[in-house]
């Protein structure tokens, strides 16, 4: 059967890694997301091919303070008392004895030097930001989707992409969340009007065929 959407094009994709940062995915972070990092591996070994190939890939960090906005009033981690995702802001985790900037993003997953690090003050990663132009930049038309969280940051970026016009796919085994049933009825959506949802495996092979010239 046609699966319903468009075909992937290897050739004209970048990869999105969303808000995989200290303050959501290190243990005991305040808006920790456990299951983040369990896709920690699948996003590695996309970035591995992205980079391999020469495709863009880009970051995003959710980014709060020092002033309030409407942000603080659903995520109230993000306050001046707790400071999560205020870039500068220090703490421990508990899966490392060092200080860690919060809003960074994880050093398993560490942006290298031309990779574009897109910092959002909403959940949007192409909303008040350059996104979509240096996509056109790098003329990308099919956008890869991984990151956290899947129901919101992930969601919110993958319908703005949509709506500017380009073919957003979202990795299932590449995006986690804290809520199982949020998770699933979110691929379930995206799937159905907004994106192509499908295993880093296929995404992977896609890449390696135009690496190698097949």
């Amino acid at each position: 059967m046609m699966r319903a959407g468009f075909p992937l094009r290897p050739a004209s994709q970048a990869l999105v890694v969303v808000d995989m940062q200290n303050d959501f995915v290190r243990q005991g972070a305040p808006q920790e997301v456990s299951d983040a990092r369990t896709i920690v591996p699948a996003i590695q070994g996309l970035l591995e091919v992205f980079r391999r190939t020469g495709r863009p890939v880009f970051f995003t960090r959710f980014i709060a303070g020092p002033s309030r906005t409407l942000m603080w009033a659903f995520s109230p981690e993000c306050t001046d008392e707790t400071r999560s995702c205020w870039p500068g802001h220090q703490r421990r985790y508990g899966d490392r004895a060092d200080m860690l900037e919060g809003a960074a993003v994880i050093d398993d997953l560490t942006p290298r030097a031309g990779e574009p690090v897109i910092d959002k003050f909403g959940y949007s990663a192409f909303f008040n930001t350059n996104l979509a132009d240096a996509l056109r930049a790098n003329a990308v038309n099919q956008v890869v989707v991984v990151g956290t969280v899947t129901q919101i940051c992930v969601e919110d970026t993958v319908r703005s992409g949509f709506h500017h016009g380009l073919e957003m796919v979202v990795v299932e085994d590449g995006v986690a969340s804290f809520d199982a049933e949020l998770h699933a009825a979110s691929l379930r959506g995206m799937s159905m009007k907004y994106a192509l949802v499908v295993d880093s495996d296929e995404i992977i092979d896609g890449l390696a065929r135009v690496g190698s010239g097949r």
